[in-house]
């Protein structure tokens, strides 16, 4: 930016604004953890329940027939 006539005092404040924003966006490895493990938790769960249903619902069948 300085190459290009902006001064000293804008180019750093320009600099600074797009690190700030770069490093807000960005996901590290133990984000990227976190995330993962709670999405694999929230598939178990989802699973187990639907398990659940649909053994109660084959032992209900199994009952009336």
């Amino acid at each position: 930016m300085r190459e290009n006539g902006v001064d000293q005092g804008h180019a750093e404040a320009h600099a600074g604004a797009a690190r700030d924003l770069i490093m807000s966006e960005l996901v590290t490895k133990s984000d990227l953890s976190a995330a993962l493990t709670a999405q694999t938790l929230a598939l178990t769960l989802r699973l187990g329940v639907m398990m659940a249903v649909g053994f109660s619902v084959l032992a209900t069948l199994m009952k009336i027939l």
